[in-house]
């Protein structure tokens, strides 16, 4: 039986490699049907923003491989709501349909998971 993944996901999309990993090693874990989600934590919070322009700071647009996360079964999506509130972000104004915890609910996810990654 495949142990379950938690990838929590702490970076902004333009501050390095981190996101674009964390995303990929979710995109991977889909595709061999591993049980895992992800959490959007911190400053991981602003990779649901619409309308980035990355290339501005000679990033990758990591749009594409966040939209292709349901496709590859990623459907488990998280935000953590103090992180929203704190950049002033609104789930309702985010690019993917997250599901919002607060602190409580963020323990009690993590809890459930068998792995977790931190990036």
């Amino acid at each position: 039986m495949s142990k379950s993944l938690l990838i929590i996901s702490r970076q902004a999309p333009w501050s390095g490699p981190s996101a674009r990993e964390a995303l990929d090693i979710a995109l991977a874990g889909g595709a061999f049907d591993l049980p895992l989600a992800m959490l959007f934590l911190d400053d991981g919070v602003f990779q649901l923003t619409p309308g980035q322009q990355p290339s501005t700071v000679q990033q990758k647009n990591l749009a594409a491989n966040l939209q292709a996360l349901p496709m590859f079964g990623v459907e488990a999506l998280f935000a953590c709501g103090h992180s929203l509130n704190r950049r002033g972000l609104s789930d309702q104004a985010l690019a993917l349909p997250v599901q919002v915890l607060e602190d409580e609910a963020l323990a009690e996810l993590i809890a459930r998971f068998d792995l977790v990654v931190t990036l």
